[in-house]
């Protein structure tokens, strides 16, 4: 089972807003949000929250891609995310997820004991390539108790 089939599987939101997962490496984690009127603000576009879903969904899929490895002794959590709404989103969009740390950086964090803080860059961006929102979301390893 690919990442992208393990979250549609057992993330609701994930299947509620359709998300397409493109690309999961630990290189680059690669989300697309189809265009549902079902799902638009007041101008057409995408509504921020499923902007922020589907940037938080990249997010934890680079996540899952770079340390799925460590699942066995340690929870990936989300600690806190900020985004910036660029331009008007129209259409489907895609979020684009890179690691800002490399992997190996916090798993030797995670071996000497320590409980690793990491952000993870997420760019927003709809069909034509014009970067419609940025977002930063830092994650931690939990270990296990």
């Amino acid at each position: 089972m690919s990442i992208g089939e393990m979250l549609a599987a057992t993330v609701p939101m994930a299947r509620t807003l359709k998300l397409e997962f493109l690309e999961t490496s630990a290189e680059k984690a690669v989300v697309a949000l189809p265009d549902q009127s079902e799902y638009h603000n007041h101008v057409g576009g995408p509504h921020a929250g499923v902007m922020f879903t589907l940037g938080e969904t990249a997010s934890g899929t680079i996540v899952l891609a770079a340390f799925g490895d460590q699942l066995s002794r340690a929870v990936p959590l989300a600690v806190s995310a900020e985004i910036a709404y660029k331009k008007l989103a129209m259409g489907p969009v895609t979020a684009t997820a890179t690691l800002g740390r490399p992997a190996a950086e916090v798993v030797a964090e995670l071996d000497a004991g320590q409980r690793p803080e990491f952000p993870v860059s997420v760019a927003i961006r709809r069909a034509d390539g014009a970067v419609t929102g940025e977002m930063t979301v830092i994650w931690t390893l939990r270990p296990n108790a």
